[in-house]
């Protein structure tokens, strides 16, 4: 197993160096006061555009604090592609967009604008197989990158270093046949297993028809139910709509009604107010004509008195006179 870790680790960094040195092949330098300068983070930021997925890449690229060159943001996105098993699609994205994208950054006769940009994109598709971990905050990426070493796959000298003597490579053969043999119990294996889950999916499929069955069933309730629905609702608004009218003129005739009323009322108020006032004035004035008649019963008594008074005057004078005649006559 350590051997196998080896073995994917070192074929990792060839696939990372490989894309690295592809993207630089033929890019178009920048001009720089000093010197020409040729970086492709221009060009894997572009990606975004294309793939919206892309973006939380390149988002957390910006994010490492200790990431400062366009080098090292680059060999970051990289490793990133490679744990979220996207490369080879963004790869094939970017060629897909040549014309759009890539024309711009790159010199004629690119790989990555030439037809082998499509075969390396496809190559780059066995990259998922692997599961990455790679740790990327510890590992100073603007650095240069290193040499690998290639003597891991060079068969002539691994041969070399295991076959020694007759007895290592009888162990040799030894071990292999039972490697042999372990990968044809295997192989029975997983033919049972296939056939266990060709048996499965044959399951599955009649489970799914089935269900497809019962789905459209109930769809088809469903839609019913909701036509009824439709139907008692839009004959409920139309009974709405004509009790509304109906309120409505109701409530029209009322308030014509309460002004009718309203104005009725305002009249009598009037009306009422105006008798008040005429009941006042004919208050008064009969408080007045009593005054007026005591006034005259007094003087109609003060009058009989002196009357009377006149009256005994006279009689007191006339019988004076007689008096004074019957004298006279003596």
């Amino acid at each position: 197993m350590d051997n196998d870790f080896i073995d994917f680790k070192y074929i990792r960094s060839i696939c990372i160096i490989s894309c690295y040195f592809l993207l630089l092949y033929l890019l178009t330098a920048k001009k720089g006061i000093f010197s020409d300068k040729r970086d492709f983070w221009c060009v894997l930021e572009s990606i975004e555009k294309l793939a919206p997925e892309a973006g939380e890449i390149t988002a957390s690229v910006r994010e490492l604090p200790h990431i400062k060159t366009a080098l090292g943001k680059a060999r970051a996105w990289l490793r990133l592609a490679v744990m979220q098993k996207r490369l080879s699609d963004y790869f094939k994205m970017l060629i897909e967009k040549k014309d759009q994208v890539l024309s711009e950054f790159y010199e004629s006769g690119a790989m990555m604008i030439e037809d082998e940009g499509m075969v390396i994109a496809g190559l780059l598709v066995g990259l998922n197989v692997i599961d990455c971990n790679m740790c990327i905050k510890e590992e100073d990426l603007d650095q240069p990158m290193g040499v690998i070493d290639f003597s891991l796959y060079l068969k002539e000298s691994r041969l070399n270093d295991d076959v020694d003597s007759p007895e290592v490579e009888s162990a040799t053969v030894t071990n292999l046949q039972q490697k042999m043999e372990s990968c044809t119990a295997t192989n029975a294996l997983m033919k049972e297993d296939l056939a266990i889950a060709k048996n499965q999916i044959l399951q599955l499929q009649e489970e799914n028809e089935l269900m497809q069955t019962e789905k459209k069933f109930l769809s088809d309730g469903h839609k019913q139910q909701l036509e009824a629905a439709k139907q008692d609702i839009d004959i409920e608004r139309e009974t709405y709509q004509t009790s509304r009218a109906g309120l409505d003129q109701m409530c029209a005739d009322a308030k014509k009604k309460m002004e009718e009323e309203t104005k009725l009322r305002l009249d009598v108020e009037k009306e009422l107010e105006l008798q008040i006032g005429m009941k006042q004035e004919m208050e008064m004035a009969l408080r007045i004509l009593e005054k007026d008649i005591h006034e005259k019963q007094d003087t109609m008594i003060s009058l009989r008195k002196q009357l009377d008074e006149i009256k005994g005057i006279n009689l007191e004078m006339y019988q004076k006179l007689q008096v004074n005649l019957v004298n006279s006559h003596h």
